[in-house]
């Protein structure tokens, strides 16, 4: 499984790839603004910085819902670094760019997928990754683990190169329990991944050992 951080935010981004785990960044307009990034030149400059720590995937997202402005966009947003995935949202439009930016060679993550019927349609036309949101159907009763599940194996069943991305990752069983079904790649806060590190008895039994050592060389 490949993890990603989803953040723009260049310490989270250093810390996690020191970590030595990290495989790739996904961003969208809502943590640009959160880290006060604003203006076209600003924004660019700082997919560049991402891509000078990380040597993986970078989802730059388009903020255009219309097919020609998205294509402009991804466009120049591709431009920037080989390793730029142009991040196209689950439209009609949306997947007339991810089929045009295909055929172009151009790596695109389909973001905001909440069913299986789309993931499908994203699939059909080419996407490198596709991106259900777990937890935003959690929030609203629905199960985004099985959505995962379901996508997972309709992939396996026609050999869609299409990687599935399981995306709003709130905790760390999100993560285990994606890993558990099939999800190619998961991306979330940088807490989540380190998360993984801690358990109780990891810390006691690290207490005792040092204790043990200390009693044995006093």
């Amino acid at each position: 499984m490949k993890f990603f951080i989803d953040t723009a935010n260049l310490a989270e981004i250093r810390e996690a790839y020191d970590l030595g785990v990290l495989d790739g960044v996904t961003t969208n307009p809502s943590l640009m603004a959160k880290e006060g990034i604003v203006g076209y030149d600003n924004v660019m400059k700082h997919y560049r910085d991402i891509c000078e720590i990380v040597d993986g995937d970078i989802s730059a997202e388009v903020i255009a819902t219309d097919f020609d402005n998205m294509v402009k966009e991804g466009e120049e947003l591709a431009q920037l670094h080989p390793n730029i995935v142009v991040k196209v949202p689950m439209t009609r439009d949306g997947v007339k760019a991810i089929k045009y930016f295909t055929d172009k060679g151009i790596k695109t993550n389909c973001t905001l997928v909440f069913t299986a019927g789309q993931a499908l349609l994203a699939a059909k036309a080419g996407a490198t990754y596709v991106s259900p949101f777990v937890g935003r159907l959690d929030d609203i009763g629905n199960d985004g683990l099985n959505l995962i599940e379901q996508i997972v194996q309709i992939y396996q069943n026609y050999g869609f190169p299409t990687e599935v991305l399981a995306a709003s990752v709130r905790h760390v069983m999100h993560l285990v329990q994606c890993a558990e079904i099939g999800a190619d790649v998961v991306t979330c806060p940088l807490n989540v991944i380190t998360g993984l590190l801690n358990h109780p008895l990891t810390d006691s039994g690290l207490a005792k050992f040092l204790a043990d050592h200390k009693k044995a060389n006093a």
